[in-house]
């Protein structure tokens, strides 16, 4: 019966990391795609190798705080109140990456 019970909670508790661990694309897509495409309050917009070549040269440890601390027209965690550090850096990955 113990064994049942701490693997039912394994589970549940890897469903929950599922959750909170959100796909750095779909944050991306959801949170941040908006303003930094088009560049809202002057956010850097993916692709401007000068808007990110101080940025990227700080590291995305760096860039993870700017975006849980939040920066000029960015809020605390852009606009994603119910991400987790590890999420945000997934996404800040994928803006990176274009």
């Amino acid at each position: 019966m113990k064994k049942i019970i701490g693997g039912m909670a394994a589970g549940l508790l890897v469903l929950g990391a599922m959750n909170v661990h959100a796909d750095g694309q779909a944050v991306y897509d959801k949170h941040c795609k908006g303003c930094h495409v088009a560049g809202v309050g002057n956010a850097p917009k993916p692709g401007d190798a000068a808007a990110w070549e101080a940025r990227k040269a700080a590291g995305v440890d760096a860039m993870v705080q700017t975006v849980v601390t939040g920066k000029g027209a960015m809020p605390p965690k852009g606009t994603c109140a119910t991400c987790d550090d590890a999420s945000l850096k997934a996404a800040v990955e994928v803006l990176l990456a274009q």
